[in-house]
């Protein structure tokens, strides 16, 4: 809470007690719960909880450990009302106790909250899991019971994966068909469906390698519990491989002509198609013919699979994933490196020749939209991506000249998100180290400026996190992107301000939240157990698994948009913060996906760092 809140929540207090009973001054020292990040603290960061309390002073709380010994105490700070939560809460803040181990319970107003640990350790074991929930969702290999344990061992699903083009869409439009099979095996299933999805692979799998470009490889050759552990690769690189082996099979072959539908012609049931050579372009998704109920192991999905037309969306984030591989790989896998910078300089010069090819469905259902008709972000951040691997004028030029030259998320108005990725782009240029003196510290002075109104927002909300904002479908992991910004300021400054911002975003999605709820599966007493997703449905599905564990749900959507579930939760009046369930049918709520859990590797990864080596 900013200071001049709090002054003027104290003053009303003072002002208000001498005028309630004896009776009522007790009630008001009771409080309805206490929320903490169940999975635990680090011992030398940040340490904040809420408690839940219509109580005007402040309230004696303590630290117990597990024998029930009081290891800290001290008082609560009311904050008051909290709009995104609903609630009257105080705030907790014990980061001067000293004590380690396991088993720790807060106390407070006759609240207490769910046993939690303070030890080293405890982000590197939720890296790992977040990483190893992109090989569960691998799609063409098996999942080996070796590698994860029984309980989610499967089959490949879809192997091979050879899809056509439909000639004639839902409305009746005659495309014209491609006149050639792709094979997609590889990849990622994108969410709780089988569909596989460009636009959103690309911001995951820049995730993931970005990762590996700041932090040298960032997770290291049998680290992973993955196939090509011990191949003389990073672990980290051999995921993001996967699912880029992917997105280079969704291309066009050289010498294609299609017929595309150009300008934004959303809405209309008669389009206008155009031939035009679609060399090297992307396809934008590939999926099934019609939504498939749940349960639905991907080795018992039916295999009638369709490759959606190419869009400028896809292409672009071909060309800047791939431009990005180049770097990565450099050194590592030079042949690798060297086929993608060919596929992102064919894929730039295809999105350039044919700029607006949005995405538009072929069928009625059967995998999501992902529509994009503003590619200006795209174009800049595949530009960006290309000099950083090249140097060469031509992209400097097209970068330089773009509006969003040197963006980063503008708070309430543009998040990294897969539409919005402009920022992407920047972060690039500022890891790679691709800007001269005077345009990196404009970056760095952006970033940072961002960074700063992101703690802004923490000290203004009861549950500490850098999120005032509408909470929209994947609200979780727009709150993960932005822990991953304030990443970077702390990597520019070394200031633990920033660092301890991230431990705020990873508070929330562990606990430290209004529902008292671990959005992380595996991570608490009260944790994600029905995700919507067609094999993780052991909560409600005999002889199926619950989710493994570092699988992260969608979290709270206030916008009342898909389900029936989320429609009659937000009906009903919930507060944004609240407007979430742990039910498998809620897909707006509890679906989830390789963009939301790729910055929660990030963030992990990025504290489960030694603080020293990054002062």
């Amino acid at each position: 809470m900013g200071s001049s809140k709090r002054n003027l929540w104290l003053a009303g207090t003072v002002l208000g007690l001498s005028g309630i009973s004896l009776a009522s001054a007790a009630a008001a020292q009771e409080a309805a719960a206490l929320h903490a990040n169940q999975a635990g603290y680090l011992p030398g960061g940040a340490k904040e909880a809420t408690l839940v309390a219509a109580s005007d002073a402040p309230l004696e709380w303590t630290l117990r450990d597990a024998r029930g010994g009081t290891v800290a105490s001290g008082q609560t700070e009311p904050f008051g009302p909290d709009a995104a939560s609903g609630q009257s809460v105080h705030i907790i803040d014990f980061s001067a106790a000293d004590a380690t181990g396991e088993g720790f319970v807060l106390a407070a107003g006759g609240a207490q909250s769910e046993p939690f640990a303070i030890e080293d350790g405890i982000y590197g074991n939720l890296a790992a899991d977040a990483l190893a929930f992109f090989y569960h969702q691998r799609a063409g290999a098996p999942v080996e019971a070796a590698l994860v344990g029984e309980e989610w061992a499967r089959p490949a699903g879809h192997s091979p994966d050879i899809t056509r083009c439909v000639r004639t869409d839902h409305r009746g439009n005659d495309w014209g068909g491609c006149p050639y099979e792709l094979d997609v095996s590889k990849g990622w299933y994108d969410a709780g469906d089988h569909g596989k999805y460009v636009v959103n692979g690309g911001i995951a799998a820049w995730t993931l390698m970005n990762y590996a470009e700041r932090a040298d490889g960032g997770v290291a050759d049998g680290e992973a519990a993955l196939p090509e552990a011990g191949n003389g690769v990073p672990d980290l690189l051999d995921e993001a491989r996967w699912e880029m082996d992917f997105l280079l099979s969704m291309q066009v072959p050289e010498g294609t002509s299609l017929r595309l539908p150009l300008g934004d012609q959303g809405g209309k049931e008669t389009l206008t198609l155009t031939q035009v050579d679609a060399s090297g372009m992307a396809h934008h998704k590939v999926g099934d013919s019609a939504w498939t109920g749940l349960p639905l192991p991907p080795q018992d999905a039916p295999d009638d699979r369709v490759v959606n037309y190419p869009s400028t969306a896809a292409t672009l984030n071909l060309a800047a994933t791939a431009a990005q591989c180049a770097r990565v790989f450099d050194g590592v896998d030079d042949a690798y490196a060297g086929t993608c910078l060919e596929a992102a300089r064919r894929a730039y010069d295809a999105a350039r020749r044919v700029p607006d090819a949005f995405a538009t469905e072929v069928l009625e259902g059967g995998s999501g939209a992902y529509g994009d008709t503003n590619v200006e972000d795209e174009f800049y951040w595949a530009a960006a991506e290309l000099y950083a691997a090249t140097g060469e004028a031509a992209y400097a030029e097209d970068m330089r000249s773009s509006r969003f030259f040197l963006a980063v998320p503008r708070p309430g108005v543009r998040d990294i998100a897969w539409p919005t990725v402009e920022a992407l782009g920047t972060l690039s240029l500022l890891t790679a180290g691709a800007l001269d003196e005077d345009e990196r510290a404009r970056a760095e002075e952006k970033l940072i400026s961002v960074a700063d109104a992101f703690l802004a927002e923490a000290e203004e909300q009861g549950y500490g996190v850098p999120f005032d904002r509408s909470y929209v479908w994947g609200s979780n992991g727009d709150m993960a992107n932005r822990g991953m910004v304030l990443g970077y300021a702390y990597d520019l400054t070394g200031e633990m301000r920033y660092r301890n911002g991230v431990l705020g975003v990873t508070d929330y999605l562990l606990g430290r939240n209004p529902l008292g709820f671990s959005y992380i599966a595996g991570y608490g007493e009260n944790a994600l157990r029905q995700p919507h997703h067609r094999f993780w449905m052991g909560a409600v599905e005999e002889g199926l698994p619950l989710p493994p564990a570092g699988a992260l749900a969608g979290g709270p959507n206030e916008t009342g948009s898909g389900d029936e579930v989320t429609k009659a939760l937000v009906a009903e009046g919930c507060a944004p913060m609240a407007c979430y369930r742990d039910d498998y049918r809620a897909y707006a709520l509890n679906e989830v996906a390789i963009n939301w859990n790729a910055p929660l590797f990030w963030i992990a990864a990025f504290l489960s760092e030694d603080v020293q080596d990054r002062s």
